[in-house]
């Protein structure tokens, strides 16, 4: 065994032996599908602790000739496959963490330099007995062992992208690193499999879109991936049963990744919150975070206006398709919000195209960074969010119409003023830290139309439901009638306790009205 070469099974053996382990074990018949085969080139992006490494772990566990692992897998559901002995440990396995080398060099052409020497070195003394041909490069040492031996080699290339990262304005270097990779698994007979992971997906670099063997999985469409991209609603569930954690809960904070058909959770999180038993943010201050603070502070065609609906919880129609899959090329809204959808500040629906914050644990993070410098209105409101909830549950219908008129008058110069959405929007901010104790729903059809907003008590809160009707230059008088007329209270009739029928109204003066109705069931 080396440390790139047939490194063994030892990192996901000690995976599986935690007390906490999600079986994702069936992504490996993902990869036998195309092994060996003109698909066989998977580029699978996602963000930090949704569980790359141990992707990588657990191929390399598999595929390597360095290791035994037919009893690590046995009690896995890959075991059960009719191909799960067919691969099995019978391939030279090449397994490349790019972060170790990016640390280790100055520049990216230092750490391509670093790569072919550390792997020649491998090779060489796993294979001491096969010549060499003169002006030796990782390309022909691998074709030349491949052609006496006709064993095919495993590429696990974890982190495929941080150069890009940690040598940001080495354009040069980025260019070399790209044409190493072209070089060395491109068209290669040596290559069966070729499984690549990183934050960022990988054509759009150029001259070098050469790169364009690899299928690409990212966050913008997993597609048959999205099962493994972290924890499923089932896998929660499980976990949640077995150690007695409240599933509404774990969903509220770390729920809410859009991904194909299945709906995902933050796995690192997830695991944390059970080991603590305390539901927090697990958000790990890193460069991401960073990225984050950065690039939502810039009033980039509508990017601030964009990012307040979503902290209100509106959902954002994005165009990913013009970026350019790194941190620097950012030339319009869209294209900052597709970086946050790679990094996993935002989910992203594939059928809608459209984006937004997936849960609490996340909002939390976009509520820091916005806390200091350019954002003081909206802070405002969100700080007077708990008085405002106060308010509404007292019936205090003067006090509600006097903090949703400052609230609005403050907020309009980002959120268009005159019109029953830009209310929708800034009631919705406003109403901010009722998420805690709410579901809010937008547009929630019931009875005979759509309620501007529903508020549903969550599971353990003992609160009345509530149904919110916004008017423009009308009354608030006539927004209750409506409610009572379309009986928007349908949805909430399994509710047994008390319902708040809540009427709003502004007009061209700016003035807001209210008026609150109790509605026992």
């Amino acid at each position: 065994m080396g440390i790139y070469l047939n490194p063994g099974n030892d990192l996901f053996r000690q995976a599986v032996n935690s007390e906490i382990y999600v079986d994702k074990s069936m992504l490996i018949e993902l990869t036998n599908k195309v092994f060996d085969t003109s698909d066989r080139h998977l580029c699978v992006s996602r963000p930090r602790r949704f569980g790359k490494s141990m992707a990588a772990n657990m191929l390399s566990a598999y595929y390597s000739r360095g290791c035994d692992s037919r009893e690590l897998f046995s009690r896995l559901q890959i075991a059960k496959t009719d191909n799960f002995e067919k691969y099995l440990n019978k391939y030279n396995v090449i397994k490349i963490d790019m972060r170790t080398f990016a640390e280790q060099a100055e520049n990216a052409s230092k750490m391509k330099k670093y790569i072919t020497e550390d792997l020649l070195y491998e090779l060489y003394e796993q294979y001491p007995d096969i010549k060499m041909p003169p002006r030796i490069t990782l390309e022909k040492a691998l074709a030349t062992i491949f052609n006496q031996t006709r064993i095919p080699f495993v590429f696990i290339i974890d982190e495929w992208d941080c150069v890009f990262r940690a040598f940001k304005s080495d354009t040069e270097g980025q260019s070399k690193y790209l044409g190493f990779l072209r070089d060395l698994l491109k068209e290669q007979p040596y290559v069966a499999l070729n499984y690549a992971t990183g934050i960022f997906p990988v054509k759009k670099y150029g001259e070098h879109s050469a790169l364009n063997m690899y299928a690409e999985y990212s966050m913008a469409n997993q597609a048959m991936f999205a099962e493994y991209t972290g924890f499923t609603t089932d896998d929660v569930t499980e976990l949640c049963n077995k150690f007695d954690m409240p599933m509404d809960e774990m969903a509220q904070w770390y729920d809410g990744y859009k991904v194909g058909s299945y709906d995902i959770y933050n796995p690192q999180s997830v695991v944390r919150a059970v080991s603590t038993r305390i539901f927090d943010s697990y958000w790990t201050k890193t460069e991401t975070f960073e990225a984050l603070q950065l690039y939502i502070k810039l009033d980039m065609d509508g990017l601030r206006q964009s990012v307040i609906k979503m902290i209100a919880g509106e959902h954002i129609k994005v165009n990913t398709g013009k970026f350019q899959n790194d941190m620097v090329t950012l030339n319009s809204a869209d294209d900052v919000l597709t970086l946050l959808i790679h990094l996993g500040y935002l989910t992203y629906d594939f059928d809608t195209k459209t984006a937004w914050i997936p849960n609490k644990e996340v909002q939390q993070e976009f509520i820091n960074c916005i806390e200091d410098g350019g954002w003081e209105e909206v802070m405002n409101s969100l700080r007077q969010s708990d008085e405002l909830l106060s308010a509404t549950l007292a019936c205090d219908s003067n006090r509600v119409a006097e903090i949703l008129e400052e609230v609005h008058q403050k907020n309009s110069s980002i959120i268009a003023y005159n019109n029953e959405l830009s209310l929708s929007v800034t009631l919705a901010l406003a109403y901010y830290s009722a998420k805690n104790d709410y579901e809010i729903f937008r547009e929630l059809p019931s009875g005979k139309g759509y309620a501007d907003l529903t508020f549903i008590p969550r599971k353990g809160v003992d609160a009345p439901a509530m149904v919110i009707e916004l008017k423009y230059n009308n009354t608030a008088e006539t927004a209750i009638e409506q409610i009572k007329a379309k009986n928007y209270t349908e949805k909430l009739e399994a509710f047994s306790g008390e319902i708040l029928i809540v009427g709003i109204s502004y007009d061209e003066s700016k003035g807001h009205s209210c008026v609150i109705e109790k509605n026992l069931k």
